[in-house]
C-alpha cells in the first residue's frame, strides 16, 4: 500500500437514527484510527464523497472534525491529509497513553462483571485470529475494542474520550505496529490483563496494560528503531 494506491475504507453499518453527517464522520474517524489512510495521503472531499455514496456536504463536515481532533491537517494549499509522524510526537503520545491507560483500567476494575471478561476473551481470540491471517488493520480495530471494553467498565471514566483522542492520532501507524507484533510482543500481555481481573489485581493489571502498550510498540524503543519507523510509516508523502 502506498499513496498511489486506491484507498479501501471499511464502511461502518449505519443504524437507525444515525445521521448521513454522523455516520460519514465514524466511517472516515474509524478509517483513520485504524490505519486505513496513510499519512502524507491527500484527500479530497468530491474523492470521499463518491467513495461513500453520499453528497459532498457530509465528507466537508466530517473532515473538519477530524482536523479539529488532529487526525487530519490541512495544508496551504488547502489540501487535507493525514499528519506526517515526527518522533517528538511520537514519543508524546506514546507517554501519554502510559500515563492514561493503565489509571483507566484500574479504575474499571472494581466493575468489569463476569460476562463482560468473557466478552474481553472473545475479543482477544478475534485479535489472535485477525493477526494470523494478516488481517493487520483488523487486528488495530480489535486491540482498541479489547481496550475500550476494558475501560468503559467504569461507569465514571473521563479517560476514554482522552485515550481516543491519542488512537486517533497513532492510528495511521498502527498498522506498522500490528505487522512487528509477532516479532517484538512474545507474551500475551491481554491474557495476564485478564488473569489480573478475574483476580481482581489493580497493580498486576497495570502492569500488564503498560506492558502491552511498551511491546507493541517495541520495534521503536531505541532512537534508531524509532527513525526507521518515522521513515516507513512516512513513505506515503
Amino acid at each position: 500500500m502506498d499513496k498511489k494506491s486506491p484507498i479501501a475504507i471499511t464502511l461502518m453499518e449505519r443504524s437507525d437514527g444515525v445521521t448521513i453527517t454522523e455516520w460519514v464522520y465514524r466511517t472516515l474517524r474509524a478509517a483513520v484510527m485504524n490505519g486505513e489512510i496513510l499519512p502524507g495521503r491527500a484527500l479530497t472531499i468530491r474523492g470521499l464523497a463518491e467513495m461513500l455514496d453520499v453528497s459532498p456536504m457530509p465528507v466537508r463536515e466530517a473532515l473538519r472534525q477530524l482536523s479539529a481532533e488532529h487526525a487530519l491537517e490541512m495544508t496551504e494549499n488547502r489540501r487535507v491529509m493525514v499528519p506526517k509522524m515526527n518522533a517528538n510526537k511520537f514519543i508524546e503520545l506514546f507517554e501519554a497513553r502510559l500515563a492514561l491507560e493503565p489509571h483507566a483500567a484500574a479504575r474499571a476494575l472494581p466493575y468489569v462483571s463476569d460476562s463482560r471478561l468473557e466478552t474481553l476473551k472473545q475479543l482477544n481470540q478475534a485479535g489472535d485470529d485477525a493477526l494470523a491471517e494478516g488481517r493487520l488493520s483488523q487486528v488495530s480495530a480489535l486491540n482498541q475494542h479489547f481496550h475500550r471494553t476494558l475501560y468503559a467498565a467504569n461507569p465514571h471514566q473521563v479517560c476514554i474520550p482522552l485515550i481516543e483522542s491519542l488512537w486517533l492520532q497513532l492510528g495511521p501507524f498502527m498498522r506498522l505496529a500490528s505487522s512487528k507484533l509477532e516479532e517484538w510482543y512474545l507474551v500475551d500481555r491481554h491474557t495476564e490483563a485478564m488473569d489480573a481481573i478475574a483476580r481482581k489485581d489493580a497493580f498486576a493489571l497495570q502492569i500488564a496494560i503498560e506492558a502491552d502498550i511498551r511491546e507493541g510498540f517495541a520495534f521503536a524503543s531505541t532512537p534508531q528503531r524509532l527513525q526507521t519507523f518515522i521513515e516507513q510509516s512516512n513513505q506515503a508523502a
